[in-house]
């Protein structure tokens, strides 16, 4: 896929702010912000396994995967209202799952020249731009474009830890609002109110740790429930303060739902992801 990018600023622009604020009631402040230079290529090992079993009228189905991939961050420019434009990348991807009654099915990018059935989408999204994203130096995402389309991506997925608009304290918090469409049994949809709420819990040699945690605001039923339950991630992210980039982070969830299709379903999900930042990782080829 040819994408062509005319940058609006010949030189690099290195985006540099204070990382700490003088004490303030006694307690030290802390600036929490992305700190990036056009050309910048910022990459990240990423590990994700799940598994999701279903009991319906005394029938179970267990289906599992397991994911590990390289995604990259390429800095396509930082203007001059400090906003970032960046392009997100998965440059290579190892994916294995089953689910009932078929045996395990392997997909490896940096060995299968054709994916086997069922990954093509997965394929077809290696080495390429999958979207153009602006965001603003606290990580609002601002704007996105989707270059891939991608039918199973959540459009809602975490792709940035949003970071305070204000310096905070230890143990100060902020929260991302959030809106959510769900499906309705009797038909339509509705919106539900959401959040991820984050906790600067410690800051140490410089990098923060940040705890998450995903918390519905609306009233919501089983039925509902289950179609939220892969959100409800919690866990903690390291942040390099100075550096101004995330250095590792890890989201778990562990889930049931009783009676979302019916007196006696069933629904127990379980999920871990571990992410951490890759330095002088060699470039990888592109697809044309």
């Amino acid at each position: 896929m040819n994408r062509s990018y005319v940058s609006g600023h010949c030189a690099a622009f290195v985006f540099v702010l204070s990382t700490t604020t003088a004490s303030h009631g006694g307690d030290t402040k802390y600036d929490l912000i992305y700190k990036f230079s056009t050309g910048d290529v910022i990459r990240y090992e990423v590990e994700h396994r799940m598994s999701i079993r279903n009991t319906i009228d005394k029938e179970t189905q267990l289906a599992t995967s397991e994911t590990k991939s390289v995604k990259a961050w390429r800095i396509l420019d930082v203007l001059p209202d400090d906003q970032i434009e960046l392009m997100n990348m998965v440059e290579q991807v190892y994916m294995k799952n089953r689910l009932p009654d078929l045996d395990n099915q392997i997909y490896d990018s940096t060995k299968d020249k054709i994916p086997p059935p069922g990954f093509e989408d997965a394929a077809r999204a290696v080495g390429v731009p999958i979207s153009i994203l602006r965001m603003s130096p606290q990580g609002e995402i601002l704007d996105r474009k989707m270059q891939i389309h991608q039918p199973a991506a959540d459009p809602d997925a975490l792709i940035t830890v949003q970071l305070p608009e204000e310096p905070v304290a230890i143990d100060e918090t902020w929260d991302e609002p959030l809106r959510v469409t769900v499906q309705l049994k009797e038909g339509g949809t509705r919106a539900i109110q959401a959040r991820r709420h984050y906790k600067l819990k410690d800051v140490k040699h410089d990098v923060a740790t940040i705890e998450l945690s995903y918390q519905i605001l609306s009233p919501i039923n089983a039925y509902l429930e289950a179609q939220l339950i892969q959100r409800f991630m919690n866990g903690t992210v390291r942040f390099d303060i100075a550096a101004g980039r995330i250095l590792s982070q890890e989201m778990k969830v562990d889930r049931r739902v009783l009676g979302y299709a019916g007196p006696t379903s069933s629904m127990h999900y379980v999920m871990q992801m571990k992410e951490r930042l890759l330095e002088d990782v060699p470039e990888v080829a592109q697809k044309p």
